[in-house]
């Protein structure tokens, strides 16, 4: 018997490990440096962002802010009628968004999984998530201001919630997905059913991230536009009446912003200032809220 032949490896048949060890470093090194300079760029526009708002608006910031109307060219005033009036439809569209975004959250973790209508409503959901507000605003506009000949604040309301309900519903469905199975398991082997059990243990459990949602959802539509600019339109003065036009801050700023009018722009800095800071303190307690839930 003849043994087998073995072949010889020679420097040139095996790739060089010091060469891979090299290349593999220096791709590294370049993929680090591309992710970190992005960073850098995305934090510093932020950053400047910040600070013109900060050097621009808070000067302007005071009393008067908070407890008067919008005022003429070259009189004191301040922002008071748009404060009441975001925070009016931005509650009213927040109630309808948490309603219909919880319920049909939880119809799509609980009870739609694996079928086609479920993954056919979560990605209509998810077009709507990155639908742009215009659209969302002139469709509202065609189906609530048109017909009644009248810009409101209804309108505005159902328009701001068109936008924040695809977000509570995301995040409902994420997590009340992340809650344990062993959890309805032994809700329903006490013998209740699978609604009391959603309702009971389930929702309870996934409490914080429920608020969390509905707080993700508030800051995504306190800075919005076009859609009160199609709806709500805009009161110079102050209107508690959800069938006629409301002011808001969004579209007082766009108002103020394009005015020739030193004090009008000054407002309109301030007014930036204020929905971003509340913008930043949700999500700063969004986080704060997912955190503690993830941590229990």
């Amino acid at each position: 018997m003849t043994a087998p032949d073995k072949t010889l490896t020679t420097p040139t048949q095996t790739p060089n490990r010091f060469e891979r060890d090299t290349r593999r470093k220096i791709i590294n090194m370049v993929f680090v440096v591309l992710a970190t300079g992005a960073t850098a760029f995305a934090v510093g526009a932020l950053l400047l962002i910040l600070y013109s708002l900060v050097v621009n608006g808070l000067g302007g910031i005071n009393l008067a802010v908070f407890t008067m109307d919008q005022p003429p060219p070259g009189e004191v005033g301040g922002l008071r009628n748009a404060i009441l009036g975001s925070i009016i439809m931005c509650t009213m569209g927040m109630a309808l968004a948490v309603v219909v975004g919880i319920l049909s959250g939880t119809w799509l973790a609980e009870y739609g999984d694996g079928s086609r209508i479920a993954s056919t409503v979560r990605f209509l959901n998810d077009v709507l998530l990155s639908a742009p507000s215009i659209l969302v605003g002139l469709f509202v506009y065609e189906m609530l201001v048109r017909p009644f000949h009248g810009f409101s604040a209804l309108a505005g309301a159902v328009a701001l919630a068109f936008l924040a309900t695809p977000v509570v519903t995301r995040t409902t469905e994420d997590i009340l997905r992340l809650q344990s199975g062993a959890l309805r398991e032994a809700g329903m082997a006490l013998g209740a059913n699978r609604g009391f059990v959603i309702r009971t243990i389930i929702w309870r459990a996934s409490q914080s991230g429920l608020v969390t949602g509905a707080l993700l959802g508030f800051a995504r539509i306190s800075g919005e536009t076009a859609p009160l600019l199609f709806t709500s339109l805009g009161n110079p003065f102050q209107s508690f009446r959800l069938d006629q036009p409301m002011a808001a801050l969004p579209t007082t700023i766009f108002q103020f912003a394009l005015s020739a009018y030193d004090d009008w722009r000054r407002l309109a800095w301030v007014g930036a200032l204020l929905i971003a800071t509340t913008v930043l303190a949700i999500n700063i307690l969004g986080r704060v809220l997912t955190r503690g839930s993830t941590h229990k």
